[in-house]
């Protein structure tokens, strides 16, 4: 089959598209064919490397993905060949107190779908059956691959995690990239005020659109002093952290005294300073969030259903066109999610 893979970590140069032998579903696996696989940076982090980081080459990236059954292995009852389904992108061992517990996030054995394991760019994917959500039927498979990794992310971190409660104000950077899309319109569903920063005016008036209640465009102005204008001085009850080391400083400056930060990655760093007199004096918390459960993904796309929450897919590509799709993540070109059809 064709996928995406990489032989060695590197730059752009090391994505090739390419035949790799088509997967076989295993005891409770799912064979998938994929219809539309969606981009993360976690592509472009995995494409990198970094030390800890142990794939089997040749490698196939992506997380999100969105398919038809095609294939069940022995001792799967559901779904069925010819099911329409979306992938949660987190895998846990199915066994241990975490998992049974549907914190599968916890797991000590937790794999990611194109990080750890084989992903989903390419013509055809191997997951455990239990990972087969039933697609909406009202999402075509472009916006149905738009979802898992980064409304999971989203949801987790601020329902989960920082537990966002009506009538309170979080800052969500980077408005215009997955996570921050779903994060604008997780915290309005919530019942929160939204001030949202990006880097373009453009940008900004998509989040807008989607429910954030104040705009700032951080190279332009200073977000700390822009937040704590529209606060009153208080700052934010909840900061949804995922840019790292260019805002993390500012992120603790614009949080309110007993605010919360949640940090769930860190895109140009990880390595910032922390004043930790902010932290303890005024009282914050700091909270880390990695992904979610399968459950909490479904409660995502009965949202989804429902209108509540909107999958945006900034533009659709070519599986061979992987190696573009990557630069215009890195350069921040998009609004929203880029998707690969094989």
């Amino acid at each position: 089959m064709r996928a995406a893979t990489i032989r060695a970590h590197g730059g752009p140069e090391v994505v090739e598209v390419g035949e790799v032998p088509e997967p076989r579903p295993g005891p409770g696996q799912v064979a998938v064919d994929v219809r539309a696989a969606a981009l993360n940076h976690l592509d472009l982090w995995v494409r990198r490397g970094w030390p800890g980081l142990h794939v089997s080459f040749p490698h196939v990236l992506g997380s999100d993905v969105a398919g038809v059954v095609a294939e069940v292995g022995p001792g799967v009852d559901a779904p069925r060949p010819g099911d329409a389904v979306v992938l949660s992108p987190g895998i846990g061992c199915g066994r241990c107190p975490r998992c049974l517990a549907g914190e599968e996030n916890l797991c000590r054995r937790y794999t990611i779908i194109g990080e750890h394991v084989a992903g989903g760019q390419a013509e055809r994917i191997v997951v455990p059956a239990r990972n087969a959500l039933p697609k909406p039927p009202a999402l075509s498979f472009e916006e149905a691959a738009a979802v898992p990794l980064t409304f999971l992310t989203a949801w987790h971190a601020l329902a989960g995690r920082a537990r966002v409660r009506t009538g309170e104000t979080v800052l969500v950077h980077a408005a215009g990239s997955g996570v921050g899309v779903a994060a604008v319109q997780i915290a309005k569903l919530l019942g929160a005020r939204v001030i949202a920063t990006a880097g373009s005016d453009a940008k900004l008036e998509k989040a807008r659109a989607l429910g954030a209640d104040e705009l700032v465009n951080y190279e332009t102005t200073d977000f700390v002093h822009e937040v704590r204008r529209l606060t009153d001085r208080r700052g934010v009850e909840v900061v949804l952290e995922h840019v790292g080391k260019k805002t993390w400083e500012g992120s603790i400056l614009a949080a309110a005294l007993g605010g919360r930060i949640v940090t769930v990655g860190a895109t140009t760093g990880w390595d910032p300073v922390t004043d930790l007199r902010h932290v303890f004096y005024r009282q914050l918390s700091i909270l880390g969030s990695t992904m979610g459960s399968a459950a909490e993904l479904a409660l995502v796309l009965r949202f989804v259903v429902e209108g509540k929450l909107r999958p945006v897919v900034d533009r659709v590509l070519p599986l061979a066109a992987v190696r573009d799709a990557q630069a215009l993540l890195a350069d921040r070109a998009q609004f929203g999610k880029i998707v690969l059809t094989p």
